[in-house]
């Protein structure tokens, strides 16, 4: 294949309203996007895309029923577990953006865990965004500026780039919202 992006970026959107139409709970929703999501990774890995990002929990999804969030926890965790093996035979390494810290304490030794696993391969970069929210970062790269004592009147977007998350990364290329809705947040 030919002229195919570099950075992919998917949110996956629509889970619950799919779930709703199909009479079934959130959390089938939840679940049918995740096997989808696998499926959606083996076609990217085949037409070797060097970076996908997958902005899988939005910080705003902690607005949600305590139920569901705990929910979308455990598919995390249900994932890493039972495709970290997978996607390390594939040579993809697994990175996190977003406030690991806030989420529960098990969820960040397995996301650190499969980050270590992964750390050494050079096929795909793929990053889950958990916990992630565009805002939150452009705050935290100012505030890591603010900290380096960084000189403000020489800032440019390539010395602010190098304090985002992701940094190193190419800019995204393809952003693919699942829902179909005409909206990138």
């Amino acid at each position: 294949m030919t002229d195919l992006p570099s950075h992919v970026a998917i949110v996956p959107d629509g889970n619950r309203r799919w779930a709703k139409e199909h009479g079934a709970p959130a959390l089938e929703g939840h679940r049918r996007g995740a096997e989808a999501m696998h499926t959606t990774v083996e076609h990217l890995i085949a037409w070797e895309i060097k970076y996908l990002t997958v902005w899988g929990f939005s910080t705003d999804n902690w607005r949600r029923s305590d139920g569901e969030v705990n929910n979308l926890f455990h598919l995390l965790a249900a994932w890493i577990e039972k495709d970290t093996l997978w996607v390390h035979r594939q040579g993809v390494r697994l990175r996190h953006i977003g406030h690991l810290e806030e989420l529960p304490q098990d969820l960040q030794v397995a996301i650190n865990k499969a980050i270590e696993l992964t750390s050494g391969n050079t096929g795909m970069t793929f990053t889950l965004a958990f916990n992630y929210s565009g805002r939150a970062e452009i705050v935290d790269a100012a505030r890591k500026l603010i900290a380096d004592n960084y000189p403000l009147h020489i800032l440019d977007e390539h010395a602010f780039s190098r304090h985002l998350y992701t940094d190193g990364m190419p800019d995204v290329d393809l952003v693919i919202r699942t829902a179909g809705e005409v909206r990138l947040s």
